[in-house]
């Protein structure tokens, strides 16, 4: 079935699968060389960029349609995700944004359930970057990380979308497991404190943040260092899982 066959049939007749007027967007974080990263879409001849998203089978769970997603574009399975906002700007998505992508690709209809106005649930997930495979679907050219700083051109809402899955994780430092989901199994301090820095797009005192983080007992330093590294070679961590939960419950109460 050639691309244009299966999105005139997808525009047509997808309200026989979907649930009608209600979406599934996915903010995809990683964590790869001291950046917060971002993995994107790039559409099919309109070379813009957008969230992996989608639709709701109707006998499917909000939840379930977000982990099918997220399986789909990562390859992975048990991916920490939490649902953060729904989006619902009554011009957020319409007849015009939607037949200028079907012009893109030189396709004209008049009529279509995708016309109709659309409300997004927003997702928020974190993997480990070294793990994901990234998958473009059937209406993307590309599926790419992206520097959360250095963003190309997005459709619609989605940089407000994305915009606002940040803030969301700034604010949940202390009550969800981020550094867990974001670094890999063995890490160093400096390390830990590039991906806080990042989070929260501001430079920390070394000295101050290690007293802090090693007072919420969530991490185990191991008899191991980080060898080829320039200046003194940095212990190697792992987070104490039992602990980070036990602390996460009430809060780290880990101001920076």
């Amino acid at each position: 079935m050639s691309f244009e066959t299966e999105i005139t049939s997808h525009f047509s007749k997808g309200h026989e699968l979907y649930l009608r007027n209600i979406s599934v967007d996915c903010v995809i974080f990683g964590f790869h060389e001291n950046e917060l990263k971002v993995l994107l879409l790039q559409a099919k001849y309109a070379g813009i960029w957008a969230l992996p998203g989608g639709f709701i089978l109707k006998e499917e769970h909000m939840d379930e349609s977000a982990k099918r997603i997220l399986k789909h574009r990562t390859g992975l399975d048990n991916i920490y995700m939490q649902q953060f906002h729904v989006f619902s700007q009554p011009d957020r998505s319409t007849k015009e944004t939607n037949r200028q992508f079907l012009n893109n690709v030189g396709i004209e209809m008049k009529e279509s359930w995708m016309f109709e106005r659309f409300l997004t649930v927003g997702y928020s997930a974190l993997v480990d970057f070294t793990k994901v495979q990234p998958v473009p679907d059937v209406f993307s050219a590309a599926c790419e990380w992206f520097n959360i700083h250095s963003l190309q051109d997005m459709i619609l809402d989605h940089r407000e979308i994305l915009d606002t899955a940040l803030q969301q994780m700034q604010t949940n430092l202390n009550y969800h497991p981020i550094g867990y989901n974001l670094l890999p199994e063995k890490f160093t301090m400096p390390e830990l404190q590039k991906l806080y820095e990042t989070i929260l797009d501001r430079k920390l005192d070394r000295r101050n943040f290690q007293r802090k983080i090693t007072g919420t007992k969530i991490l185990k330093k191991l008899d191991e260092i980080k060898k080829g590294v320039a200046h003194k070679a940095p212990n190697y961590y792992k987070f104490d899982l039992k602990n980070y939960k036990k602390a996460l419950k009430g809060g780290m109460g880990f101001q920076l």
